[in-house]
């Protein structure tokens, strides 16, 4: 739904809850109803009777767009079918993972290789599977909540699981903004347990940082890949030998 639609439905949940008709609102503004019906009903409107029915409602401008934003459903996962639709179609998924990063219609252009017209269309997609509101000018809105996670084992993750076995890992890690640490040993629960939650916290603090650094020029940040794994291993060629 068009950002001005979803706005109007707002107005019209609001006028609701206040028990008010459009009977109310055409006395309101010296109109008629067939014509408050038929303004409701095209959905145009200026700015000034918005206010005056906010008014009506003894509200003002900006509660109205609490209200709106109140009702604009912030997801935290996708379905498996949305996921699927992302992955049937590289370019869709790319667009979606670089607007998730803060990127914006410029900068996809300017970036990829997607014409203006393949953008627009991905755009729409986008907005149709509620992961952003597309606004005028082709600006951008995501709608997507701070804890958005991609589903566990889900079309998604599975697709970049196969890009980090097969090309993530294939390093020697010693580039200048590179690293790479394994360690071994026994620990006990409490030690095990101490450690997923520092894992967690860091995993919140890189999403810090990436929500931090979403206003620096594009020049000036890096696509940077980070994964963090803990689990009960053996090592397989020591299997054999364990009583």
């Amino acid at each position: 739904m068009a950002q001005t639609e979803a706005l109007i439905e707002t107005l019209k949940r609001a006028l609701k809850n206040h028990h008010l008709t459009y009977a109310d609102v055409a006395r309101m503004l010296s109109m008629s109803e067939a014509n408050v019906k038929r303004m409701f009903a095209t959905r145009r409107f200026n700015l000034e009777r918005i206010e005056n029915i906010c008014r009506l409602m003894d509200m003002e401008l900006t509660d109205l767009l609490y209200l709106y934003e109140e009702s604009r459903q912030r997801i935290t996962r996708l379905t498996i079918e949305q996921e699927q639709e992302l992955v049937r179609d590289l370019k869709l998924l790319l667009v979606a993972v670089a607007i998730r990063n803060g990127l914006g219609y410029e900068d996809i252009l300017n970036n990829y290789r997607i014409s203006e017209t393949e953008c627009i269309h991905y755009l729409a997609t986008l907005d149709k599977l509620k992961i952003i509101d597309l606004l005028p000018k082709n600006r951008i809105k995501l709608r997507i909540d701070e804890g958005f996670r991609w589903l566990p084992h889900g079309p998604i993750e599975q697709f970049f699981e196969k890009q980090i076995q097969d090309q993530f890992l294939k390093s020697d890690f010693s580039g200048g903004q590179e690293k790479r640490l394994f360690m071994f040993g026994l620990l006990s629960d409490a030690s095990v347990e101490h450690l997923m939650n520092r894992i967690q916290a860091f995993s919140k603090e890189f999403t810090g940082l990436h929500r931090q650094d979403l206003d620096l020029p594009l020049d000036e940040r890096n696509t940077i890949g980070l994964m963090l794994a803990m689990r009960p291993w053996e090592v397989e060629v020591f299997q054999p030998l364990l009583r």
